[in-house]
């Protein structure tokens, strides 16, 4: 997808939210029945169709999915392919944080882009720009970037200041913002942590940013907006488990809808009209 049509669609839809399809075969609600891989498809399904009108993004994050097998991949396929069939203008997003090099770079690259068929794939930047290049090489396809996440273990690394007092998550911006662009290039920033959101964009000021971290884990829609929203919006907030598990009953796919539902409603009030 070109950046040009995900800010058309942002504004078209007002909405910058993302749904992580985080699905965890021991929450289904025990009213779909079948195979792991048909549960998980049939839930898929009816959250994506609950939710649609409300987000501009998916974000399957894979080891959900990894974790059951070659069922669980079929099944993040099947999910996958529907998006692309039945809503396609939606942006797909694998949350797969690869990370390695070489070889291997580009076949995760070629799984992801040319098998799976998704928009974009979460990339973990140690090993440096070998470790991201081969996504770049990739039309119309994004590379996000991890920089500051949510998780409290982040200040282990990403905090930590060199001796000009630099953060590193602030060097691993100002590096990478020169292997792509703002037109194949994301990061991911925590909305955990939005009052760093000043400081990114001084590094990034025109990249998006994908923003976990909002609902469940406690962050703040309205700080993300106030430090991190350019003109073209520039966010993708992602919103997982408060919109996916918004019940465990038969009425999980409604009450999914009315979450995303209300989410799009702020986020209609913040975008800059």
């Amino acid at each position: 997808m070109k950046r040009n049509e995900l800010v058309e669609n942002i504004f078209n839809k007002g909405s910058f939210l993302c749904v992580g399809l985080d699905t965890d075969i021991k929450k289904i609600p025990a009213c779909i029945e079948g195979t792991d891989c048909e549960r998980i498809v049939a839930f898929n399904k009816a959250i994506i169709d609950a939710t649609a009108p409300y987000c501009v993004a998916y974000k399957p994050n894979t080891a959900f999915y990894e974790s059951l097998g070659a069922d669980g991949w079929k099944a993040l396929e099947e999910t996958v392919r529907y998006i692309r069939e039945k809503y396609p203008d939606q942006f797909i997003i694998a949350d797969a944080k690869r990370g390695d090099i070489g070889n291997t770079a580009s076949l995760y690259a070629r799984a992801f882009f040319e098998k799976m068929d998704v928009d974009a794939v979460t990339l973990a930047p140690y090993m440096g720009e070998d470790s991201v290049k081969p996504f770049l090489a990739y039309e119309d396809k994004w590379s996000i970037i991890l920089a500051l996440t949510s998780n409290p273990s982040a200040t282990d690394f990403e905090t930590v200041t060199d001796s000009k007092g630099v953060p590193m998550f602030e060097r691993v911006i100002r590096r990478s913002r020169h292997w792509g662009s703002p037109v194949n290039t994301m990061y991911v920033v925590g909305a955990t942590r939005a009052e760093s959101l000043t400081e990114i964009r001084e590094s990034a000021p025109r990249h998006f940013l994908l923003v976990p971290g909002v609902g469940s884990q406690g962050g703040s829609l309205e700080d993300v907006a106030k430090y991190g929203m350019i003109d073209e919006c520039g966010l993708i907030v992602n919103s997982s488990r408060a919109i996916i598990y918004a019940s465990s009953e038969a009425d999980f796919a409604e009450a999914a809808g009315k979450a995303a539902a209300e989410v799009a409603k702020t986020m209609r009030s913040l975008l800059p009209y």
